[in-house]
């Protein structure tokens, strides 16, 4: 069961491209240390998502609120930059092998990673699931790793770089359950700006994730993101500055039921994430 699902309305477009977006490129350029130049560049290499091979100029005109012409000067700088490659007979963009270092710098510099693996592939195997590790990213969630079971006839594909929403995830719900409570009920208050119609029903599941969380060191998502899934998430606070990171586990909802997350894969990855934070303050 592969599952990188693109957004398929526009709120939910909304929730991943989410805050301090072009949007907010006007806001910001009154401050004199803001590049809005700069800026402008990173928007465009957002633009490029998982399900994205190629785009041209207009589709990132679209996605960013550009005009063209700013476009097409800002992907052939990039692309000079080896941050986009051109393929001349499409016409369009892909990103280039200079993101591809970036990213792979971050990953391979996270230190909490390489401690996480070998424990999130154990428990991935115990409970023939798929175990995650992710981090905010906007108003949305992006996954950092994952590890699947090896013996799983059915699993979920969480690839780095898959971006889920906050409110209906279990592992954006852990991300809300780790801020600080000023920091909480501002990023509530955005994602309820970017989706005032599904606030209601997003508030609700939030508010029970905290309950569950001050109870249980845990919280859920039973079919609240997809019908067809739950899921469970457990936040990791930042250590020596680090960013808040959140640890789930996710699997269709015939493999894994709700009292199977509850009474036992709950409680185990509470203590994966302690193990973690343990193992990761002796750095």
């Amino acid at each position: 069961m592969n599952d990188n699902t693109a957004p398929t309305n526009k709120n939910d477009r909304a929730e991943l491209i989410g805050l301090d977006g072009i949007s907010s490129l006007e806001e910001n350029s009154k401050d004199r240390q803001f590049v809005t130049a700069l800026a402008r560049g990173l928007e465009v290499l957002r633009c490029f998502k998982p399900r994205d091979r190629h785009l041209g100029n207009q589709d990132i005109a679209e996605r960013t609120g550009l005009p063209k012409p700013t476009v097409s000067r800002l992907t052939y700088t990039l692309t000079r930059m080896n941050y986009l490659h051109h393929d001349v007979k499409l016409g369009k963009y892909q990103l280039g092998t200079a993101v591809l270092s970036l990213g792979f710098s971050l990953l391979t510099n996270m230190d909490v990673l390489k401690i996480a693996r070998p424990l999130m592939q154990d428990l991935a195997d115990y409970s023939h699931t798929v175990v995650s590790v992710g981090t905010r990213d906007r108003l949305g969630m992006i996954y950092l790793d994952g590890r699947h079971s090896t013996d799983a006839t059915v699993s979920l594909r969480r690839e780095p770089g898959t971006r889920v929403p906050i409110a209906s995830t279990a592992m954006g719900r852990a991300l809300l359950c780790g801020l600080p409570e000023d920091e909480r009920e501002q990023l509530m208050d955005n994602i309820r700006q970017r989706d005032p119609n599904n606030w209601t029903e997003n508030k609700s599941g939030i508010e029970q994730a905290l309950r569950d969380y001050e109870e249980r060191g845990f919280c859920l998502s039973i079919g609240d993101w997809r019908s067809d899934v739950n899921a469970i998430g457990v936040p990791m606070l930042p250590i020596s500055g680090s960013r808040l990171l959140t640890f789930n586990c996710a699997a269709p909802a015939f493999v894994l039921r709700q009292h199977m997350l509850e009474d036992d894969i709950g409680p185990r990855l509470v203590n994966l994430v302690r193990t973690i934070e343990s193992e990761a303050a002796r750095y």
